[in-house]
Parts: C-alpha cells; sequence; structure tokens
C-alpha cells in the first residue's frame, strides 16, 4: 500500500488532489496536513509515508522549509511541490533543494497523477538497489572468527571511513580483494563506484590508457576519446589490485594523480581533477621489488598509509570449519543441488590440509566435494578429489 501525504493549507484542494489520488487507485491511503507545522511533524512521526504533495506558500512555515527539514532526516522521501503561476522561481528552488517534482495549481489530473506514479516508480527502482547493493556486499562477506580475521576486520572498520590510501598485502587466494571492497562498502563513499583494475591483467603499453583515458588519435587503436579508471572512480574509490604489476612510467603518473589529485590522458595535456580513494594490494615482497628497481619507493610510501595484511589460510585453520559449511551451503545453491553435510572426520582431514592456495583452493575443493562427493562428505571423498 502506498501512502500518501498531502500538506495543504486549502481546504477544497486537498479535497480535489485525494478525491483524484483515489480516483487512481483505491488502495491509496491518504494524509492530510493543513499548515507546514503539522506535516513537518507527521513526516517525523509516520514512517510509512511513501510520497509527499506539498504546496509552497502557506502559514507558520512555508513549503521550502518543510522541503529543507525533511530532506535531513528523510533524504529519500519524493516530495511533489505544488505551486501557484506566480511562483515558478520559488518550484525551480525547491527542485534544486531536492524535490523529485512541482505541479502548478489548479493541479491538472494526468499531470499529477504521472508525476505520482514516477516518484513510486523511482522508490521501487531505490528499494531494488539497496537490496542489490546488500546481496553484493554479502558476496563479498569476510568469514571466519580467528584472531588473525577478526583483527582484519578491526582494522577495516577503523579505516573505511577515512579516505587514507590502504595498502593490502598478502598470498594469492587469501581474499585481498574482499577487503577491499568491505572497506569501500563500509566508507561515506559508498554510494559511488568502487572501480577494479587489475594491473597483472593489461599489457604495460594498455595500463596507462586504461588508467588514465587517451583522447581520439593519440595511438593508432584510438578511434575516439576515452576515459579512465580514475575519471570512472571520481569520488568513489578506486582498487589497484597487484599494483606491482605496473611498469614504472604508469607508477610515475599514479604518483603524479596522488599527488596532486589530477590526471592527464594519453595524448592530451589537459589536465582533469579527480576526488578517488586508492586501495592497492599485491602478492609481492615490495621491499624487494624497491631494491630490485621494480616499483618506486615513493609510490610505496604513498601508498602504505595504512597497510593491512591478509592472512594465509594456513595461519588461520580455526576458521577452516566456518568457510568450508559457507561454501557448501552458497555453492549447493549455485549449482542447484542437495546441500550436503561435511562428517567430522573428513573435516579434520581439511583442517590438516596444506593449503598453499588459501581460500581460493579450499573454495575450489569443496565445489569438487559437492558435485563428486557422497552425503555426508566422507574420508574417502577428501582423499580422491581434494588430493593434489
Amino acid at each position: 500500500m502506498i501512502s500518501i501525504l498531502i500538506i495543504e493549507d486549502e481546504e477544497p484542494i486537498r479535497r480535489v488532489l485525494k478525491k483524484i489520488l483515489l480516483e487512481e487507485n483505491k488502495s491509496y491511503k491518504i494524509f492530510e496536513a493543513e499548515n507546514g507545522k503539522e506535516g513537518l511533524e507527521e513526516i517525523e512521526n509516520n514512517n510509512k509515508i511513501d510520497i509527499v504533495l506539498c504546496d509552497i506558500k502557506m502559514p507558520i512555515i512555508d513549503g521550502i522549509e518543510v522541503l529543507n527539514r525533511s530532506k535531513k532526516n528523510k533524504p529519500n522521501l519524493p516530495f511533489i511541490m505544488l505551486t501557484g503561476h506566480g511562483n515558478i522561481n520559488t518550484a525551480v528552488e525547491a527542485m534544486k533543494i531536492g524535490a523529485f517534482d512541482f505541479i502548478s495549481k489548479p493541479p491538472d489530473l494526468n499531470r499529477l497523477i504521472t508525476s505520482v506514479r514516477n516518484a513510486i516508480e523511482n522508490n521501487k527502482l531505490k528499494s531494488e538497489n539497496k537490496k542489490l547493493k546488500k546481496r553484493v556486499n554479502k558476496s563479498y562477506e569476510i568469514i571466519g572468527n580467528s584472531k588473525s580475521i577478526i583483527a582484519v576486520k578491526e582494522m577495516i572498520s577503523k579505516v573505511a571511513n577515512t579516505d587514507a590510501r590502504i595498502l593490502i598485502t598478502g598470498d594469492s587466494g587469501t581474499g585481498k580483494e574482499l577487503i577491499a571492497h568491505q572497506i569501500h562498502s563500509q566508507s561515506t563513499r559508498n554510494s559511488q563506484s568502487l572501480v577494479e583494475v587489475n594491473c597483472a591483467a593489461i599489457p604495460s603499453e594498455l595500463i596507462e590508457s586504461e588508467l588514465f583515458g587517451h583522447v581520439k588519435g593519440s595511438f593508432t587503436s584510438a578511434i575516439k576519446d576515452r576515459r579512465g579508471k580514475f575519471e570512472v572512480a571520481n569520488n568513489g574509490t578506486i582498487f589497484l589490485d597487484e599494483v606491482a604489476d605496473m611498469s614504472l612510467n604508469a607508477q610515475a603518473k599514479v604518483l603524479r594523480a596522488l599527488e596532486e589529485k589530477k590526471i592527464q590522458r594519453v595524448g592530451s595535456d589537459k589536465n582533469i581533477k579527480v576526488n578517488v580513494r586508492v586501495i592497492a594490494a599485491t602478492n609481492k615482497d615490495l621491499n624487494k621489488e624497491i631494491s630490485d628497481g621494480n616499483f618506486r619507493e615513493d609510490l610505496y610510501h604513498r601508498l602504505a598509509v595504512i597497510l593491512i595484511r591478509a592472512p594465509r589460510l594456513n595461519e588461520r585453520k580455526e576458521d577452516i570449519s566456518i568457510l568450508s559449511n559457507y561454501f557448501i551451503k552458497n555453492l549447493s545453491i549455485e549449482q542447484g543441488t542437495e546441500i550436503k553435510t561435511l562428517s567430522d572426520k573428513a573435516l579434520s582431514l581439511l583442517e590438516d590440509y596444506d593449503w598453499t592456495g588459501n581460500i581460493r583452493e579450499l573454495r575450489n575443493v569443496i565445489e569438487r566435494l559437492i558435485i563428486l562427493g557422497g552425503n555426508p562428505i566422507s574420508v574417502d571423498d577428501i582423499k580422491k578429489y581434494a588430493s593434489k
């Protein structure tokens, strides 16, 4: 059921609005307020309001003030402002503050219904987007209760809401990407994009174009202007995975972007301002890479404001039980198969296993056992399908 609040000091206008809305949909629940003060009280006390129709010129508190105050506490509540013909400039001001739409009085039937329908649809899209984000966040959940993983989670909660640059280190398969996603999702930038760049997967001659974009004609295949990842991530977060695989020339440009908060597209001398939080990750020993001349020391110090190390699975074997059951449940749903169980002896064998491939290897082994093993998964299944 959609609940609509009408804030209007003229009773005949309220009556007309209510009649139009109920003729459109008898299931609408209509609330009324005859001035801005009553309207604000209704908005503050009634969490079921989906849409507000609000007059601009009212005694006590006008519609602009009602809109302003409401947006502070309920920024996603859509306001459709009602205005007389002489108040168009004020209506435009309301749109700048965050009103969804404005309608001239007396209200046109089709115009009003269309605006209300659009507001309802907009609310649905926002709700679906929130659900999708929760689903995405769940897919990047960090599983485990070991001391080492709790320390990582605590560090994330401390640094997420800052703009500090973060360097995540750790072996392949330890979950560095999960850590990056958790930092972004808990940050003040989570309404914007987390843009991922796998520096190891991009040829050295293309990495600069990938990061900073290019202009048409700057090289043979540059047939049109293209934004780079730094521009796409503006006001959000960029995740430079396997940053140690970046060329020295690209490192110099990343360093400049961090220092000056601006970039240049390949083939252009025009500066573009960017506001990007940088999270980097590597499975290499950067101190050794610096000594070998493969990585810039000044860039290292720029990236490693906060260091987070992803522990190896062999260091957190007490998490193998919870991780195994988590993978069994989720991969079974994904594969459309029955949810199997692990025998106690099979679990003990997994806990004694040498997980050189870390969590990624455990996930692959569990997927194999779900497909090929029995139910419950036995010691024989482990020996047969989990052996190296």
